[in-house]
């Protein structure tokens, strides 16, 4: 289930930080405690990309308005 070359033996990057998935390339992979399994399901890779997708332009926006509200509170002070 799991070995060296696995996702769950390497760095866990974004775009699903906190989330039991990993994309490794062009596979996700679904990590647990005991080990990683690779998601061949085209559809649910789609699905997994398109979160993904959704999670990182949300992330974009709530940093924007984030920015956006100190600038604001700058510039009434």
């Amino acid at each position: 289930m799991s070995d060296a070359n696995s996702p769950a033996a390497q760095h866990r990057p974004a775009p699903l930080t906190g989330a039991p998935v990993v994309r490794r390339g062009s596979q996700w992979w679904l990590i647990t405690g005991t080990g990683s399994i690779l998601a061949t399901d085209p559809t649910f890779g789609g699905e997994l990309d398109r979160f993904a997708a959704a999670k990182a332009a949300a992330d974009l926006a709530v940093a924007k308005l984030r920015a956006d509200r100190g600038t604001r509170s700058r510039r009434s002070q």
